[in-house]
């Protein structure tokens, strides 16, 4: 008997060994920084801070998470400022593609997404082209007409020079031969303000960040970048359906952490998003915005960023964009 007792605790002992920390093990005690690339009414910005506000409202965690604008070189600032807290377990950032395309053309930039730590994808992005209600435009293709007819005279607004917007610049002037500039802005407030004031003529923006604008009639969609018309647009052709076939640039969002990032800390804030994704505040998020929801928990989100980071590389190759890795 006492032979199967000591058995039975040797077993028990080994089997508690082999558990992987859980989120039910590890608990913040101090605030959160939750970072973004992004300047205030950003696209990721306004993200960021709906994940916080559901989070407070559902009461899912035991601390205050703030979030911490970053801004700068595209996203490097913010995820150089990553790499310096390897191993800290206070410190989340939202990732785009932008901090996957960066480094892939700059040689001095540091901090890839895939030496960060892997936490959760959670959301795909669509996002349309739109122009002032004003414009003439009612479709890609009179702008483009327009552009190869005055060419460098038209103008885009956007965000960082690798972001998904610069990216679709470049491949419908690979595509069609047009060629129109791309200002890039800080802010996704500025972008639109830029459109809305009439100093540029056109933008891609996500249809969070412009929902209300669109729906009361001062921006008008004339594309979607999407797969599939999208709810709400579908009177709004896809870039294929407009005759325009190039390569799909996707937009995913989803939390990293900093390299070295404990693994106790890491399930915690992997079963803290998956939860917010569980929630009626969530579901009424992806509805509003016309977002879809794609959580993938660590491990398989690392499978995802590097796939994504190939896609990427390849997009970048096609728009004849130099790759430095």
């Amino acid at each position: 008997m006492r032979q199967w007792s000591l058995l039975a605790t040797a077993t028990i002992l080994l089997s508690i060994a082999a558990v992987p920390p859980s989120a039910a093990q590890y608990q913040p005690t101090q605030p959160i920084e939750f970072v973004v690339h992004g300047g205030p009414g950003s696209g990721n910005d306004a993200f960021a801070r709906a994940i916080v506000q559901m989070i407070e409202k559902e009461k899912l965690a035991p601390v205050r998470i703030q979030v911490s604008n970053r801004v700068g070189g595209g996203g490097a600032t913010a995820a150089s400022y990553m790499m310096s807290k390897k191993g800290d377990p206070n410190v989340i950032a939202l990732y785009t593609s932008v901090w996957i395309s960066n480094p892939l053309v700059q040689q001095e930039a540091t901090g890839r997404l895939t030496e960060m730590t892997s936490i959760a994808r959670l959301i795909l992005e669509p996002a349309v082209l739109a122009v002032r209600v004003e414009s003439p435009y009612k479709t890609l293709k009179e702008f483009v007409d327009d552009a190869k007819a005055k060419p460098g005279q038209m103008k885009q607004s956007g965000g960082s020079n690798l972001a998904r917007d610069a990216l679709i610049h470049q491949l419908l002037m690979v595509d069609t031969g047009a060629k129109w500039s791309f200002i890039s802005f800080p802010s996704g407030g500025e972008r639109i303000a830029a459109l809305l004031g009439g100093h540029v003529d056109l933008l891609m923006v996500e249809p969070s960040e412009a929902s209300e604008l669109l729906r009361a009639g001062k921006l008008r969609a004339i594309v979607q970048i999407s797969e599939k018309r999208l709810p709400g647009f579908e009177q709004v052709p896809t870039l294929k359906e407009a005759g325009f076939d190039i390569l799909d640039v996707p937009q995913a969002r989803g939390v990293i952490g900093p390299p070295g990032m404990p693994a106790e800390a890491v399930a915690y804030f992997q079963d803290l998003m998956q939860r917010v994704t569980k929630t009626a505040s969530w579901d009424k998020y992806l509805k509003d915005t016309s977002v879809e929801g794609a959580y993938l928990p660590a491990k398989e989100n690392s499978a995802f960023l590097t796939q994504y980071e190939n896609t990427l590389r390849s997009v970048l190759q096609k728009s004849g964009i130099k790759t430095v890795r």
